[in-house]
């Protein structure tokens, strides 16, 4: 994945401005091939979406979003994520730390047909800071969310950056 290269890149290179927005970082590293939906979108009581984290499980067990699938993203498998996701119009919504491995997700999920796939704008960050809760691998809610590394950090504004 071109893209995996690019992400790999951008974490250690620590060139990110502090000045720089959310939607300039995405529209730096996305194409926007898939439709962004929005925290409070998602957040919306009839949104009825398969969720999908895009993170790696070392992650996702500190914090995810409820009912959220973990599918990874370097270990990523297609046909395995399929297998899960039955009906081609259903909702899904993949998400990441901010929104970048998720599209990767997401595009390779609408090659195979899917017809009503998200990105989330923002990803877990962006969830925990406007306020929704997060939960961790035993279901309860958690303050903390893993962050990857220190480029990233600085878009988690609220909750405990956790981070390996």
């Amino acid at each position: 994945m071109k893209k995996k290269i690019i992400y790999t890149l951008f974490l250690f290179s620590g060139i990110l401005s502090a000045q720089e927005s959310l939607s300039e970082l995405l529209k730096k590293y996305n194409n926007e091939s898939v439709p962004y939906i929005s925290v409070q979108e998602l957040a919306m009581p009839k949104t009825n979406a398969i969720l999908l984290d895009a993170r790696e499980l070392r992650e996702y067990e500190v914090s995810h979003l409820k009912d959220a699938i973990h599918i990874g993203y370097d270990e990523f498998n297609l046909k395995n994520t399929i297998e899960q996701l039955n009906n081609k119009d259903q909702m899904i919504v993949v998400y990441c730390s901010l929104g970048i491995r998720s599209e990767d997700i997401a595009e390779q999920l609408k090659n195979e047909g899917y017809t009503n796939v998200y990105n989330l704008f923002g990803g877990i960050f962006e969830w925990k800071n406007n306020d929704f809760k997060v939960y961790n691998l035993n279901n309860e809610t958690t303050e903390n969310v893993h962050v990857f590394s220190k480029e990233w950090s600085q878009w988690l504004l609220k909750g405990i950056k956790i981070y390996d």
